[in-house]
């Protein structure tokens, strides 16, 4: 399993535009966005106990949290993903969804998925089965992705982030959302080194590292 560095900070919308004229200039628009960018609603699975959200708020260095996941209303290519972290360390994997078996674990049909070809899906019907980890919430929001090659890193600007509270239908394109929090979230991730020309450019005097959490921020209303 593949580590990557990661560090996020929360940031202001001066900041937003300076980082992002910087970046502009030295890195690459990510080419799967649109104008610079991309809406992402994902889906999120806890426990009766709220494990993996405990394990954020109270700052666990060892966690891990899936979803599922697609981009700018496109259900034709869905994933499922677990994130992993340790510390500052983070790991993803990723196994594609139908719209139909994403449907299918929403609706609780996951028979199916202790024979399914992909190692990640029979790890959470196992999860599913023997921790009781269920769809949780509806995570939305519009991010803005910079890629640069040298240390194989990806700068990512989110905001909009809107919540869909208790609903789990996240196929339904007409599911209630609502805004949670203004925030605007930098993040950085790289492999073995960060350029020094990246690091310049996402460089704020007086911001420091933090560890906002979209999803825990859309679980402010249960």
């Amino acid at each position: 399993m593949n580590f990557r560095h990661e560090i996020k900070h929360e940031i202001n919308y001066s900041d937003m535009i300076t980082i992002r004229h910087r970046l502009s200039a030295v890195a690459y628009h990510d080419p799967h966005a649109t104008d610079g960018k991309y809406f992402i609603r994902s889906l999120y699975f806890d426990n009766h106990a709220d494990k993996a959200l405990m394990e954020k708020v109270n700052g666990m260095s060892r966690r891990e949290k899936f979803r599922i996941r697609y981009y700018n209303g496109d259900t034709s290519v869905i994933h499922l993903e677990k994130k992993s972290k340790t510390g500052c360390l983070g790991n993803k994997q990723s196994a594609p969804l139908t719209a139909q078996q994403a449907q299918s674990i929403v609706d609780g049909d996951t028979g199916w998925m202790m024979d399914s070809q992909y190692p990640l899906v029979r790890e959470l019907y196992s999860k599913m089965r023997s921790e009781g980890i269920a769809p949780k919430t509806i995570v939305d929001y519009t991010r803005e992705p910079f890629i640069y090659p040298a240390g194989n890193v990806r700068v990512t600007i989110d905001y909009n982030v809107r919540s869909g509270m208790r609903c789990t239908d996240f196929l339904n394109p007409d599911c209630v959302t609502v805004p949670v929090s203004d925030s605007i979230i930098l993040e950085v991730k790289w492999d073995g080194f960060l350029p020094d020309i990246i690091r310049d450019a996402v460089s704020l005097s007086d911001r420091r590292e933090g560890a906002f959490s979209k999803y825990a921020a859309c679980r402010i209303y249960g």
